[in-house]
């Protein structure tokens, strides 16, 4: 496999975000969102994140993005400033192929310099892929939300995965 490069994420990157996220709401697996986002409807929230408090990071294979992973601050609320939920999402094209592994394994290792004591991650309970990915990496189950969503008539179950940093 080519060289993954892991960076910050650029506003010019924005567009490639969105069009991994949305490519991922027809599969009902990762996200709560029924239809499309647009890039407009982001740009506030890309630019709450900051490199050096809540990062975005990008996977780049030759030089293209073919996955992000996210932190934003828990719950929105100043108590939470040290605890970051987690977001990743990888292009279908390049699911399984080791890239989440690397991103979540760049984010541990960037959380010393990001002043975060504890890491959540949402994930619905029949997303094995996900919940497989960040157990792997040490998350433990901290909740569970038995038919919080409601997705083509059927209802789904939310898993809370936590980490001590």
């Amino acid at each position: 496999m080519t060289l993954i490069i892991i960076r910050d994420a650029l506003i010019s990157d924005l567009s490639t975000i969105i069009e991994i996220y949305n490519a991922a709401i027809p599969g009902q697996q990762a996200t709560g969102d029924l239809e499309p986002i647009s890039v407009e409807s982001r740009l506030a929230w890309f630019k709450q994140h900051s490199s050096s408090s809540y990062p975005i990071w990008v996977a780049q294979l030759d030089q293209q993005v073919v996955g992000w992973l996210s932190l934003q601050q828990f719950y929105g609320r100043a108590a939470y400033a040290k605890t970051a939920e987690v977001s990743v999402y990888i292009d279908s094209n390049y699911q399984g192929r080791g890239i989440g592994k690397q991103l979540v394994k760049y984010m541990l290792e960037s959380c010393s310099t990001l002043n975060l004591t504890a890491l959540v991650c949402f994930i619905f309970a029949h997303n094995l892929p996900s919940l497989k990915l960040f157990k792997n990496f040490g998350f433990e189950s901290w909740g569970y939300l038995p038919e919080v969503a409601l997705m083509s008539d059927n209802l789904r179950d939310l898993v809370i995965l936590g980490r001590k940093i």
